[in-house]
């Protein structure tokens, strides 16, 4: 995932996203898992797994759901679509899941019944991933496509599948999923500005190319370090939950804190990297047409989701300081 989003940010994107939507629909009963991926185990999902946007009336053998998502991302090629509805009970109050008590469900809806809001995607950075508003209007939702909605935004309701891979805890996957996307594309930029250096010769100045200038050197050399010391701790961090479930053991709320704070930590570093190569660019790093300014827009819109958020970092401080972290690490 990371190396594809180095050679096109929206591409990572979309593979994060589906990869974390398909681990989602593997906790739907079992014949809603046969129905997604009986012809074939590539399916693509789209949609969202945050809570809200859709509410539905019950009726026999399922619901009936009406609602509109954000950041429906792969919509355009996908098979199913994944969101999140309140049952409203005949007092019009949502009536809580019978397993787990949640407010909320989640449902996956066949692509070929959702309407994409046109224009809704109107953004800056990581516009080729295609998340647009998406809606349906009173569709029939099988009771096998549905299960509750667990968690904030959501926790592991696959485990039943065998392998570790299944048995990981979530912090593992939501938040590391961006993580790798964004230093992808922080390997890109500083590729981007290392290409434009051999070539570029400043302007007003007579003599030289850009590869020439010290503070230029400086800037790759810490781009480097800084960017590769955020990868190493989340690899390092993923890795000791791998081998901890491997073993046959619990992993503690400490070690899912450190992987959330890894994932975060090299989300910064990216960021941190991303922004020495725009500034050596010079007037090329604003200039639409540029590799490098793509590599810019794109980070910083990655870096604007809520799974790579600062709000983390406190979440982390209070899990070791022996407090209660919240309802969003457990």
């Amino acid at each position: 995932m990371e190396l594809l989003a180095e050679g096109a940010g929206s591409v990572g994107w979309n593979l994060g996203n589906g990869g974390v939507g398909q681990l989602v629909t593997l906790g739907l009963p079992e014949e809603g898992v046969h129905e997604i991926y009986a012809k074939r185990a590539d399916t693509i999902i789209a949609g969202t797994a945050v809570p809200g946007g859709g509410q539905a009336a019950p009726v026999e053998g399922g619901y009936r759901v009406t609602g509109r998502w954000q950041f429906g991302t792969g919509c355009q090629e996908a098979s199913w679509m994944l969101g999140s509805f309140q049952v409203l009970g005949a007092d019009g109050q949502p009536r809580r899941h019978p397993e787990g008590g949640s407010l909320y469900w989640r449902g996956v809806f066949a692509r070929s019944e959702v309407e994409v809001v046109p224009g809704s995607w109107d953004v800056t950075g990581l516009r080729g991933t295609g998340s647009f508003d998406w809606t349906v209007e009173d569709v029939f939702l099988p009771e096998r496509r549905t299960m509750p909605q667990v968690g904030i935004p959501l926790e592991n309701q696959w485990s039943r599948w065998p392998g570790v891979t299944y048995q990981l805890p979530v912090q593992c996957w939501v938040g590391p999923h961006h993580s790798a996307v964004i230093t992808g594309i922080a390997r890109a930029g500083i590729n981007a500005l290392i290409g434009l250096a051999e070539g570029k010769q400043p302007r007003g100045r007579p003599v030289g190319l850009l590869c020439d200038n010290p503070q230029v050197q400086d800037a790759v050399g810490r781009a480097d370090a800084i960017l590769n010391a955020g990868r190493a701790y989340r690899s390092a961090m993923i890795a000791e939950l791998w081998n901890t479930v491997a073993s046959g053991k619990e992993t503690t709320i400490e070690q899912r804190a450190r992987c959330r704070l890894a994932a975060v930590y090299a989300a910064d570093c990216a960021r941190e990297a991303m922004d020495l190569m725009y500034r050596h660019g010079g007037s090329t790093s604003f200039k639409r047409e540029s590799r490098l300014a793509e590599c810019w827009r794109d980070l910083h819109t990655v870096g604007q989701t809520v799974t790579l958020a600062p709000e983390w970092y406190p979440i982390g401080g209070r899990v070791y300081l022996g407090m209660d972290p919240g309802p969003r690490l457990r």
